[in-house]
């Protein structure tokens, strides 16, 4: 695949950094171009001699977070320590989760394979099958979204439904 992603420069990165440090800390709308020249001691149009947008700084989050998460899969054996390392992740980085995974992916601005690199451990743990491994994320993907919003009832047995869904895929 093709990709418009250009390599950031050291102050593009300060700048990503910055911008992650207040999404992580104060929540999407600290994720602003003001707010994050402010953090950095710059007026906003200054960010964008490093950055041609907004969209270009959500890309590069988002690039990161799936570099991280690709690291975080490295050390799990099979699904269910995937599962839990996914889980962890998204309960640690809530914010940056969301960046990641809401709305439509914008492939053209992300660093290249990094998606790819993410998805792998998945792949593999489901036997190389690309279907149930989506299938399976879109499992954890919908139950780390119930439980980050709180829309589990009151005593619910999280960790219960996690094994029992991916004991579901692992028998497939």
């Amino acid at each position: 695949m093709a990709t418009s992603a250009p390599e950031l420069s050291a102050r593009a990165r300060e700048i990503v950094q910055t911008a992650r440090e207040l999404l992580e800390s104060e929540g999407p709308e600290a994720l602003s171009m003001r707010r994050i020249a402010a953090a950095l001691g710059i007026k906003a149009p200054s960010l964008y001699k490093h950055l041609a947008d907004k969209q270009a700084l959500e890309a590069a989050l988002t690039s990161d977070a799936f570099d991280e998460i690709s690291r975080v899969f490295a050390d799990a054996n099979d699904l269910a320590a995937i599962a839990a390392a996914y889980r962890g992740y998204a309960t640690a980085h809530p914010h940056l989760y969301r960046l990641m995974t809401a709305g439509p992916l914008d492939r053209e601005r992300l660093e290249p394979g990094v998606e790819d690199r993410a998805g792998a451990a998945i792949v593999a743990a489901v036997g190389g099958d690309e279907q149930r491994a989506r299938a399976a994320w879109a499992f954890a993907h919908g139950m780390t979204i119930l439980e980050l919003d709180g829309r589990f009832p009151p005593g619910a047995d999280l960790d219960a439904a996690w094994a029992a869904g991916i004991a579901a895929f692992d028998s497939g």
